[in-house]
């Protein structure tokens, strides 16, 4: 499913395609802002999205076989909820 998709499943609620548009783009903005400051965001028998933070490492350049160093990150990590995970299983 793209995020077309997800805007029309949206708009079969009754919302025009640009109002289901402009509701989705809220909710993965509103996702996205609150990951930035350190949020977690949890949808209750959906998932939960967070922040985890990768150490700095040292990794092989593949084609050459050199040492490099990897520098440390934050990742967005999501987990599936217990509904989710029936639903797909």
């Amino acid at each position: 499913m793209t995020k077309v998709d997800l805007v029309n499943k949206v708009a079969e609620l009754g919302l025009t395609k640009k109002q289901a548009g402009e509701a989705v783009n809220a909710v993965l903005d509103g996702i996205a802002d609150a990951l930035q400051q350190g949020d977690k965001v949890q949808l209750i028998g959906f998932g939960s999205f967070s922040v985890k933070s990768r150490e700095a490492r040292s990794g092989r350049n593949p084609r050459t076989g050199d040492v490099i160093d990897i520098a440390a990150k934050n990742i967005p990590v999501f987990k599936p909820g217990a509904e989710l995970k029936a639903a797909v299983n």
